[in-house]
């Protein structure tokens, strides 16, 4: 996680604390950390890793979570964030459910890790994508034609779960030059 950038959510919540409660509680306090994030976002390169630690933080409620993290997957992967990349780095089980059900409500996913668990995804992801996203998070990066020989599967299938998987901002990708056959997309996990 060295070139990853991090945002301690204590540290942005420290900024509106009235009452010394590091509790994300309330739609209010979600709108003002997502209004903050978003703030820091915009500020980042094109390609940045973002990874938003709850580390030090209380309770989050479901209205907290919905307000600041499945506004923020759902802007993420319309593109109104441009090509960046968000990760959650969430040990306490309670915050990391009601994280999920705000996400699962909304059809998002995140990838999520913590001190139990090197990885995992919070939210809804289907099947086919999540065997896909584990090979990537495994294997470092995957070309299209990489993953339809692993899977046996026509190319155009494995392009298309890769283009999800890029398109939910949940791995990177980048362009190969290749000397017989011109270019190539290679899609690479967010987490190395």
């Amino acid at each position: 996680m060295n070139k990853h950038k991090i945002y301690q959510i204590k540290d942005i919540l420290s900024t509106f604390l009235i009452n010394s409660s590091y509790n994300l509680v309330t739609r209010e306090t979600g709108k003002n950390i997502r209004e903050a994030v978003e703030w820091m976002l915009a500020k980042e390169k094109e390609g940045a890793i973002i990874v938003l630690d709850f580390e030090g933080i209380g309770i989050i409620d479901y209205s907290c979570a919905d307000e600041i993290m499945a506004k923020l997957i759902t802007r993420l992967n319309s593109g109104e964030y441009g090509d960046k990349y968000i990760i959650l780095k969430v040990s306490n089980p309670t915050q990391k459910e009601n994280i999920e059900v705000a996400l699962e409500r909304k059809k998002l996913a995140v990838l999520s890790f913590g001190e139990d668990n090197p990885w995992q995804i919070l939210g809804v992801l289907n099947t086919y994508l999540k065997d896909t996203l584990t090979y990537i998070l495994e294997k470092g990066k995957v070309s299209a034609r990489g993953l339809a020989d692993l899977m046996n599967l026509e190319i155009n299938t494995s392009s298309t779960r890769l283009l999800n998987l890029y398109k939910l901002h949940l791995v990177r990708r980048t362009e190969e030059l290749l000397e017989e056959r011109g270019r190539q997309f290679v899609y690479e996990s967010i987490l190395s």
